[in-house]
């Protein structure tokens, strides 16, 4: 956080601290913000030097917010919501659906005054960010909203970004993009380690990314926190569609997909029965471009980048164990990933690093290849950061810095001349080493779930963690084996 930002960033998080005792959450909060703020951003570009057309009717400006308040003010602000989503572009994205959650009016108005006495515009995009990023981290952690599973741990993301490292003037997709973190962090990566000149920074601002959020609000923040990353313009049309990205395959492939697909197996769509009921039904999709049929959400979105990426393209994207040792379409999957790409390497995650509790995830990174007769994939090297690792979200938080090794090891700069750290004499409890695909291949059902650290946990009581950690990593269990016990279930029925 940059220190120009925390005044504006304390006032924003108070006011936010008001509203709560009131029953406005974190993303209904945000939510407010994200429509006001561009309202005041658009009336700051309609004035010099820019003089430009959002798209706003006169009757709609941020002046007639200002001059209204009480019920009065409550009212045309409700209208302003319902005439602005249905508009064209970025404006009609950003105001999909929207409604008003600040019941009180006088608060209403407090919150306009406290906007309108920032300079958004010219306000640096570093501050503009931090204010918007730290409130998306707030509402991740606000376990009642759900927001979490949208939220993937900043640390992890910048972490892919630079493994993959990408460079100028390449399109990067993620097809569940969430709040925009991948964005964001590339944007960041590019900015910070090239010179980007005047043609290069344009192709940054209107051409790299693109994205899928098939959830309104999630997808409205995610284009809100691209825009005030100076990402896109605000008379634009977005970079962020609400179509679902598994459903056909892509019309133009990319460079990049960094991406982590939404937790939960299965794939799935609810209907009204006959009884008046409400029941979910399995959805698969007939893909052309698949290799394997099946309602596994995960295995359809490791598809799915594989089917994005160009023969030179690049992918780092976070899965559930499952998809390492599932058998059936899994299998075929994995094999086929292995066969058509190279498929590098494999990053085995901790728990309680998401917010999404118990989930046990890896990051596969691969590159995609022309059509062979042989396997692209000669060998997959492992990091485990998993083993005798413990984390928690609030004491001890997942940092950029706990995965320094694995980055080191990974020598982004030249991944050719890597070396292991693990040798079954000399170093039992390295976290780095490879397979070659034959040894994988060889595994049953081609399983990727390999392990070879002991977990100390089980044989030295010294180096157990401390108490309050093992209770929310035992919760964390119980709770991952419980949605388990309801996937079969649900499976059952």
């Amino acid at each position: 956080m940059s220190p120009a930002s925390a005044p504006i960033i304390s006032k924003v998080w108070s006011f936010c601290t008001t509203l709560r005792d009131d029953g406005v959450g974190y993303g209904d909060y945000l939510e407010q913000l994200t429509y006001l703020i561009f309202l005041k951003m658009a009336d700051e570009y309609a004035k010099p030097p820019y003089n430009r057309e959002v798209g706003i009717p006169k009757k709609y400006s941020w002046t007639t917010l200002k001059n209204k308040k009480g019920a009065e003010l409550e009212v045309h602000y409700v209208e302003l919501l319902m005439a602005l989503g249905k508009k064209k572009g970025l404006l009609g994205q950003v105001f999909t659906k929207a409604q008003n959650k600040i019941q009180d009016p006088a608060k209403l108005a407090r919150l306009i005054e406290m906007i309108d006495s920032v300079q958004w515009v010219v306000m640096g995009a570093d501050i503009k960010g931090d204010i918007y990023e730290g409130l998306l981290e707030r509402n991740a952690e606000d376990t009642k909203s759900g927001a979490g599973q949208y939220f993937t741990p900043r640390a992890l993301i910048r972490t892919m970004v630079e493994c993959v490292r990408p460079e100028p003037g390449k399109t990067i997709a993620d097809p569940a993009c969430g709040t925009g973190g991948f964005f964001l962090a590339a944007y960041d990566f590019l900015v910070r380690n090239h010179k980007l000149d005047k043609k290069q920074k344009a192709f940054l601002k209107h051409d790299t990314f693109a994205g899928n959020e098939i959830v309104a609000n999630t997808r409205r923040l995610c284009l809100m926190n691209m825009f005030l990353h100076n990402i896109g313009e605000i008379d634009g049309e977005g970079a962020v569609s609400p179509n679902d990205a598994l459903v056909a395959a892509p019309s133009s492939a990319v460079d990049y997909v960094l991406a982590n697909p939404p937790f939960g197996k299965k794939s799935s769509m609810s209907f009204t029965n006959e009884e008046g009921e409400q029941e979910t039904d399995d959805l698969t999709y007939n893909r052309q471009d698949f290799w394997a049929t099946t309602s596994n959400k995960q295995l359809n979105f490791v598809q799915h980048i594989r089917s994005m990426l160009k023969t030179t393209g690049r992918a780092a994207v976070v899965v559930p164990d499952n998809v390492l040792f599932e058998g059936g379409a899994g299998e075929t999957i994995r094999r086929k990933l292995l066969e058509t790409t190279d498929l590098h390497t494999i990053l085995r995650l901790p728990t309680g690093i998401f917010y999404a509790q118990g989930v046990k995830a890896n990051v596969l990174f691969f590159d995609n290849r022309e059509a062979s007769p042989k396997p692209w994939t000669k060998e997959v090297w492992y990091y485990d950061y998993r083993t005798n690792i413990h984390h928690t979200l609030k004491k001890k938080p997942l940092r950029f810095e706990d995965l320094a090794e694995f980055i080191e090891c990974y020598n982004p700069k030249n991944p050719r001349k890597r070396k292991a750290t693990w040798d079954a004499e000399s170093n039992p409890e390295g976290r780095w080493r490879s397979f070659t695909y034959e040894e994988l291949i060889a595994r049953d059902k081609t399983s990727l779930d390999v392990f070879w650290l002991k977990d100390k946990s089980l044989t030295d009581l010294d180096n157990l963690p401390e108490p309050d950690e093992l209770a929310e990593e035992i919760i964390e269990n119980l709770e991952a084996g419980l949605a388990s016990f309801r996937a079969v279930l649900s499976e059952l029925k």
